[in-house]
């Protein structure tokens, strides 16, 4: 088997506290883009699909953010 490492990249980097920041900001987004894609097209596509990966982010307890080595508070 050969391993490229992007299994460590992806490896859980999130506590509750900051799954629950993510899948409340992930919610949000989604409601906010699935309103906004009425008016204005590109924005509302944008919302949904930061909503959709910050969801993503939560249900999988990893974080883009502190992957690539970069501090968050939560």
């Amino acid at each position: 088997m050969v391993d490229f490492g992007v299994s460590r990249f992806f490896q859980p980097n999130i506590k509750r506290h900051g799954r629950i920041a993510r899948g409340v900001t992930g919610a949000l987004c989604l409601i906010a883009g699935i309103i906004t894609v009425d008016y204005v097209l590109w924005l509302g596509l944008v919302l949904v699909a930061a909503g959709l990966f910050a969801i993503y982010e939560a249900l999988s307890g990893w974080c883009l953010a502190r992957a690539c080595g970069i501090k968050t508070k939560i």
